[in-house]
């Protein structure tokens, strides 16, 4: 990707106008730390804290989000910002090789693939919050009951319906109307119940051991993969390499200060997934009489082990309902930002209009979500290198893509747009207090530690 003088011009940043947008930094910032906070945050960072070390995962995945998580988003809010585009035409307005379309497309395509699959886990969300509406706590603690709900087609396909439609009907609404609203109505509520469920869950008899062993950093449990974890939980946690920080930033007004906006992102987002730790792994190691290893159930945390927790408590059922809700909550804004990203690049490079072009993510969201939700039931027999159709969709998006994204994005910023102009953008509204650190980061840091991440995730480091 050679480096080149950007090639949008004053037409382009003209017709850019009519580009909806946030209504300011407060709808910025809560958008973004939606789409930021999900089941990255309230299900994968505690069975990843639990699993890695607990207290020293903590320290290192805050080091992280604070050097490599901020030095991504701000590039990819710049950018944004800088071009007033979706990701494809992003890298497009400052490269026309091959590998940076090639770059910009990945990182539009990531978003389509994991919003339907996204949207089938958000659905096994509505259907335990039902059930838990409903009062059978007892019944979701059966060993045999997630099974048995995933593997029923019409069961699970219904639930995947209705989760879809409620993410559909906030596109059509729009961004300021649809995706910054029900942001700023669901973010407040959802802090609100995370403190009260992990307040509850902190205060259970045996909860102590469990605060300690993921607050405390002991050197003791620190390991490689305690770093390679983090840095792998932070592209999930800041949504990193997904397109969609590109495409907020493109819907950010020149006023808004980036930098304090991505610190208040990284803030928030931070401080969801530490009350996530502190509403599950209190909770479990009371449950198991202080064992950290009923939390290495990894993915079935939390629609297996977690209804068994609520199950042995008093006002289970209660507790059990907010907690379920609040990750509906988290779900929704990911979920929303996902399909928002999909939909901006459908309008950007189609020239479609907004409401074609979320007609066409409908039928995407739909088509491949089908896909997912029946893949452990009437497709149950398709395997994708021996993967069921959902766990391959994870790896592919999560485990291969993203890290090529992001290597992608480092090199357009280091190589085609360059640092200096990309400090530009940020200090027309801030005063980028960071800058050094991120020179670095940008330049050498962030190359290396995509490579890291990917060769982890394909078996050739742990």
């Amino acid at each position: 990707m050679a480096k080149q003088e950007p090639y949008f011009d004053d037409a382009a940043h003209v017709s850019s106008e009519s580009r909806a947008s946030f209504s300011g930094k407060l709808g910025y910032v809560l958008a973004t730390a939606g789409s930021a906070v999900g089941l990255g945050n309230i299900w994968r960072f505690p069975y990843l804290a639990a699993r890695h070390g607990g207290g020293i995962f903590l320290l290192i995945y805050l080091i992280i989000a604070i050097t490599f998580g901020y030095t991504m988003m701000m590039s990819e809010n710049a950018l944004g910002r800088m071009t007033r585009k979706s990701p494809v035409g992003a890298f497009r307005a400052f490269s026309n090789g091959k590998l940076a379309g090639c770059g910009g497309w990945l990182n539009a395509v990531i978003p389509m693939l994991i919003m339907p699959y996204y949207s089938v886990i958000g659905g096994w969300v509505v259907k335990y919050l039902y059930e838990f509406l409903r009062g059978n706590v007892n019944a979701t603690a059966d060993d045999a009951f997630f099974g048995g709900f995933i593997s029923d087609d019409a069961s699970a396909e219904l639930w995947f319906v209705v989760f879809a439609l409620m993410v559909i009907v906030v596109i059509f609404a729009g961004v300021e109307n649809g995706v910054e609203r029900i942001s700023k109505i669901m973010m407040p509520m959802l802090v609100f119940l995370a403190l009260i469920v992990a307040i509850y869950s902190m205060t259970r008899p045996g909860a102590a051991a469990g605060i300690k062993y993921f607050l405390v950093p002991d050197m003791k449990n620190f390991t490689w993969m305690s770093v390679v974890a983090a840095l792998g939980q932070s592209f999930y946690s800041l949504s990193i390499a997904m397109g969609i920080l590109i495409t907020y930033g493109s819907y950010m007004k020149k006023d808004v200060d980036i930098e304090k906006a991505t610190g208040q992102v990284i803030l928030f987002d931070s401080g969801i997934a530490i009350m996530a730790g502190l509403m599950i792994i209190p909770a479990v190691f009371a449950f198991s009489g202080g064992d950290p290893n009923a939390l290495n159930a990894g993915p079935s945390l939390m629609f297996i082990t977690i209804p068994k927790v609520f199950a042995s408590m008093g006002l289970g059922r209660w507790v059990g309902f907010l907690f379920f809700l609040l990750v509906l909550f988290a779900a929704l804004t990911s979920a929303i930002s996902l399909a928002e990203t999909s939909t901006s690049t459908f309008q950007d490079e189609l020239g479609w209009s907004r409401r074609k072009s979320t007609l066409l993510v409908t039928l995407l969201l739909f088509g491949l979500g089908t896909l997912n939700s029946l893949g452990y039931s009437s497709l149950g027999f398709v395997k994708i290198f021996g993967m069921q159709i959902l766990d391959f969709f994870d790896f592919a998006t999560n485990s291969v893509m993203m890290p090529i994204a992001a290597f992608a994005l480092c090199i357009l910023v280091a190589r085609c747009v360059g640092v200096d102009r990309i400090t530009e953008e940020i200090k027309l509204s801030s005063k980028f207090r960071m800058e050094k650190m991120y020179r670095v980061v940008v330049r050498y840091v962030a190359p290396v530690f995509v490579i890291i991440i990917l060769l982890s995730s394909l078996g050739f480091l742990g």
